[in-house]
């Protein structure tokens, strides 16, 4: 008998199939490693379970899960860049600029706008009626994005959120065509910048950035930040009366700020992860780039219409698009199929939690379903 050589001793690994047991598995292995995590996720759907026939209590009870869980997942779009660019900073000077931003454009809309801290958003048909009755996965319904987020996806807290209130199909369809036309205009807007001026990029942004540029991207993430509550202030305020009383709005102004400090203190949630993964995105010039360009667009949409409309969307087309020039032009290790997976892999994810949201606005809301089967 010949001995066994190397080859012949190896074993073939055994192919894995993906099935319910599966799935089940990864979800115990996931709450392994996240107990207190877990231990929370549970408390809150045991407090939502006990609240959520009492309007005036669950209301708060689903926008204090929403204010943390709506800022956590879509940080990566707004202040992701400035996280990752700033991790040297003391998390309180962060805490308190990022804070004070929102403080400052969230009181302006109350005073400007009779009570209305969406900037009009949440006056769009379909929209304008303050819910007065809720039911249990309306008001778990953060809490289903909290674990999205801890699962790095990036779901679009407008379609989760808002959709679970709106009272006919076509205002989420509305919503739904803008940010789909908002995702190709910002994926197009960057491939056509990054192909341009990366190769400039790659040249100019060598050695130390000067201190102009961290005042910079400090200034453009400020602004970006505000033009992102402007967008978005109406997915953690769909909750919350339209017009909001003093005492109501100094509520709702401390409990999202308190949320801020305890993202920022932890560095941002698990998503965070995300943009951290992307080119050039800890040097404060890329960043600071990439927040300008963004808010460009965000504030062109805002413009156009009061529609609410997914910033997720429109901040995963940037980063693909940016991502894909950049590997056409080499100005990155990573060669255009990987940029294109890359890119696929985010979109992905969005569109998972796409049709959650609509499966949760389609069991929880009898005006949706109605419209949906033509009822009414």
């Amino acid at each position: 008998m010949e001995p066994m050589n190397e080859a012949s001793q190896t074993t073939k690994p055994q192919r894995r199939y993906y099935g319910l047991s599966n799935i089940r598995e990864f979800f115990l292995e996931f709450f392994r490693r996240e107990k207190n995590f877990g231990l929370f996720i549970a408390a809150g759907f045991l407090a939502v379970g006990g609240t959520y026939e009492y309007a005036s209590v669950a209301r708060w009870i689903g926008f204090a899960f929403a204010a943390y869980a709506a800022v956590a997942n879509d940080s990566i779009q707004t202040i992701g860049t400035f996280i990752a660019s700033n991790r040297q900073q003391k998390w309180w000077v962060l805490w308190l600029f990022i804070g004070g931003i929102f403080l400052a454009t969230v009181t302006y809309s109350f005073i400007t706008n009779s009570g209305d801290v969406s900037y009009g958003r949440l006056q769009s048909k379909g929209f304008d009626y303050t819910p007065t009755e809720f039911s249990f996965l309306q008001v778990a319904a953060p809490l289903c994005l909290l674990i999205l987020t801890r699962l790095r996806m990036p779901v679009s807290t407008t379609f989760l959120l808002l959709t679970s209130f709106a009272t006919s199909v076509g205002s989420i369809g509305n919503v739904l065509a803008k940010s789909l036309v908002g995702y190709a205009v910002a994926f197009g807007v960057a491939m056509l910048v990054w192909l341009l001026l990366s190769k400039f990029f790659e040249r100019w942004f060598v050695g130390e950035a000067s201190p102009g540029w961290r005042v910079a991207q400090w200034v453009t993430s400020g602004i970006l930040w505000s033009v992102w509550i402007m967008q978005d202030a109406a997915n953690i305020a769909v909750y919350l009366p339209r017009q909001l009383q003093l005492i109501e709005f100094i509520a709702f102004a401390l409990i999202v700020f308190i949320g801020l400090g305890l993202l920022l203190r932890s560095g941002g949630e698990r998503i965070q992860e995300i943009v951290d993964e992307k080119s050039s995105v800890i040097d404060v010039r890329p960043a600071t780039i990439i927040d300008l360009v963004y808010t460009i667009i965000l504030y062109y949409f805002k413009a156009v219409s009061q529609i609410p409309m997914s910033t997720t969307w429109v901040f995963l087309g940037l980063l693909g698009g940016r991502e894909v020039a950049m590997s056409l032009r080499g100005s990155t290790q990573r060669n255009w199929w990987q940029a294109f997976k890359l890119m696929g892999r985010d979109a992905l994810g969005a569109s998972i939690g796409l049709l959650i949201s609509l499966l949760i606005a389609y069991f929880v809301n009898p005006a949706f379903r109605k419209t949906l089967w033509g009822q009414i």
